[in-house]
């Protein structure tokens, strides 16, 4: 069963509600008491999402460390 959650509550708890939406439970989100969206899990695609998953682990464990220093958030998006 869906729970219902708000759009004020769904924002400011987005990390929690992603956490359980992948554990498999589902939100309805309300504006003002009416539903307007759903949050469920992705059930479909688990055999491509776990193929995906695994090219990048094993992508990633092929690539060297880079010492870059200190750096700042905004040298980013320079």
């Amino acid at each position: 069963m869906d729970k219902m959650i708000s759009a004020a509550e769904a924002n400011r708890r987005f990390s929690h509600v992603l956490r359980e939406v992948g554990e498999g439970r589902s939100y309805v989100v309300t504006s003002h008491g009416r539903p307007v969206a759903r949050i469920s899990p992705i059930t479909s695609n688990q055999p491509a999402r776990s193929k995906a998953r695994r090219a990048l682990v094993e992508r990633l464990h092929g690539e060297g460390v880079v010492k870059l220093g200190r750096w700042k958030r905004d040298d980013l998006y320079e």
